[in-house]
């Protein structure tokens, strides 16, 4: 039972600080959207208003981002799935399927290993299971030390300009607009502990043989940031999984093509309600 009110912007208190979400719909079993970095819960709005009229679905703004501040702690991505638990305890949620893209995809997959009773089915969004390599790790810290010296507006226009397809940059403005205002929402401080958490981030990828649930994987075929040839990886190793690319897409899929995106969502949250209710009605005949 849900013992807090639904809507948007709502605010509970998990492992010491204020974690904001989004909360509407109804259905049996909740899916909870994890937004990429630096973004925040706004950028699965498109998917909340397409799937509420069937499901419940929570979108939530990770500890440091958005509305969910918090410029002091050592952000890690094991942090992030603590909280994405304690959260799903404070509400009193047993079992989610569970939504990534990017970093979200990292906190999904690092939950999964960690608890993974806890979960129906994934949703990996242009994401990845690697670690950073040396030299990938080596250029994050790079960064930091720039942003440091001179403020992290040049890294915010060129981490914009990487996530899209070159044709959602001169086509989309709106979104493009509404992405670089999110991301220039956050505090330099919140940029550097972020990346730092990315640099850090255990790999993944030795748990993918252990994952049983159905998996659904989804990658923009021109994602720079986390290439097709890591969702493909991916869908290799993870026995259940389905692969779906979407075409004239970056990093943001969800966002520089929604309709191709919800209809594969959608498609793969069908497939899931019928093998449920198939084994149900296995069940009471048995």
């Amino acid at each position: 039972m849900n013992i807090l009110t639904e809507g948007y912007n709502l605010t509970t208190e998990v492992n010491n600080f204020g974690l904001s979400y989004d909360d509407i719909g109804s259905g049996d079993t909740p899916i909870i959207f994890l937004h990429g970095y630096p973004f925040d819960k706004t950028m699965w709005e498109g998917q909340l208003q397409f799937l509420r009229s069937s499901y419940r679905v929570i979108a939530l703004d990770i500890r440091g981002f958005g509305a969910s501040r918090d410029e002091t702690s050592s952000l890690s991505i094991d942090m992030f799935a603590d909280d994405l638990i304690a959260f799903m305890n404070k509400l009193e949620i047993e079992k989610v399927i569970l939504c990534g893209l990017s970093m979200g995809g990292f906190i999904a997959l690092n939950a999964q290993a960690r608890f993974p009773d806890r979960f129906e089915a994934l949703i990996l969004c242009d994401t990845q299971c690697i670690a950073d390599t040396s030299e990938v790790k080596a250029k994050r810290y790079k960064t930091i030390d720039d942003i440091t010296a001179n403020g992290p507006a040049e890294f915010n226009e060129g981490f914009i300009k990487s996530v899209f397809h070159k044709d959602s940059l001169t086509q989309k403005p709106e979104i493009v607009e509404a992405v670089r205002s999110v991301v220039f929402a956050n505090s330099q401080q919140i940029i550097i502990n972020g990346l730092k958490a990315l640099a850090e981030r255990s790999e993944t990828c030795s748990t993918l043989g252990s994952i049983t649930l159905p998996t659904l994987i989804i990658c923009g075929r021109q994602d720079v940031v986390t290439p097709l040839a890591q969702s493909e990886y991916m869908h290799e190793h993870i026995k259940w999984s389905l692969l779906s690319i979407i075409e004239d897409a970056g990093h943001v899929s969800n966002l520089e093509q929604p309709y191709a995106f919800n209809k594969i969502l959608f498609d793969f949250l069908t497939s899931l309600k019928v093998a449920y209710t198939a084994m149900a009605e296995e069940g009471n005949r048995g």
